[in-house]
């Protein structure tokens, strides 16, 4: 099944797409499917509206109202996480070889964790705001984001994919001279807007498991990143896991997975956005986030 939130007619409002992902049917229109957000969905979801809902997405059950894509504006799917969005630095060996020539950054034997403040997600379409006064080292990174649907702690490995609610595409925007001029790297992460997702919450069972994808990110069309979670040093299942140790996490919880090689700080010299371009972030099976990037 694939999530959306979105904005028709002046309202926000859940949806889930069709199996063709070309019209979205009102969820208020299943019987006990008439969540506030997509946090309270992840958490309420039982057994019977899951059926319902899994029937339709399926093309095996009409609904009543149905609405085209071209007649609504897709926001991202959480609008405000239920934390902070827990994030996996450097989790690709090529991209911590490329900060290594960058910015010297050393390998430590252990993941690099860090949280970025998010009090509103944006979604497909919403201008990314540059913060050029403070910074004009702004970077893109092409993410897989995991969604936890169940909360817990001390999870072992190979029950991590019994926590997962979904996935979706994740945009984490960084400026960079914030980022390497503090010891840690929240503030660089976290400005208004720095958190980018959608365009859907696509449940776990479309994704075999471990996920395998392609991960993509272009700038004015031009390819920047590309590379396959495969590639990831730790993967989804140890990264669940390993948060979990000690730390009780969440229903809602959205863990950012780490960028491939190929950010704008990676270049000699740097290839930083800048207002008027255009970032395209794409997970293999899970959609295309385009954003255009304002002052």
């Amino acid at each position: 099944m694939r999530f959306v939130r979105y904005r028709a007619e002046g309202a926000e409002a859940l949806g889930i797409l069709d199996a063709g992902g070309e019209r979205v049917a009102p969820l208020e229109q299943f019987e006990g499917c008439g969540f506030a957000d997509m946090n309270e969905l992840i958490r309420e979801l039982g057994a019977a509206q899951r059926g319902a809902l899994e029937a339709f997405a399926r093309g095996e059950a009409p609904a009543a109202r149905l609405l085209s894509l071209a007649e609504v504006e897709l926001l991202a799917p959480i609008g405000r996480p239920v934390h902070d969005i827990l994030c996996v630095g450097v989790n690709y060996q090529a991209h911590f070889d490329e900060c290594e020539r960058a910015i010297q950054m050393k390998q430590a034997a252990a993941a690099v964790y860090f949280a970025k403040r998010a009090c509103r997600i944006l979604g497909p379409g919403e201008a990314i705001e540059s913060h050029r006064a403070l910074d004009e080292a702004l970077d893109y990174e092409v993410e897989l984001a995991v969604v936890l649907g169940k909360g817990g702690r001390d999870i072992p490995p190979e029950r991590a994919e019994e926590h997962i609610f979904g996935y979706s595409v994740f945009n984490d925007v960084s400026a960079r001279t914030l980022q390497s001029s503090h010891a840690q790297w929240l503030r660089g992460k976290s400005l208004d807007g720095f958190a980018v997702m959608g365009p859907a919450l696509v449940t776990r069972e479309e994704v075999a498991f471990p996920p395998e994808l392609e991960v993509e990110s272009r700038v004015n069309g031009e390819v920047r990143q590309h590379a396959n979670t495969r590639a990831f040093i730790r993967g989804v299942a140890e990264v669940i896991s390993e948060l979990s140790r000690g730390m009780t996490l969440e229903a809602g919880d959205i863990i950012a997975t780490g960028t491939p090689a190929g950010v704008g700080m990676g270049f000699d010299p740097p290839r930083y956005m800048k207002p008027g371009d255009v970032v395209e972030c794409e997970v293999q099976g899970l959609g295309v986030l385009r954003n255009p990037v304002k002052e």
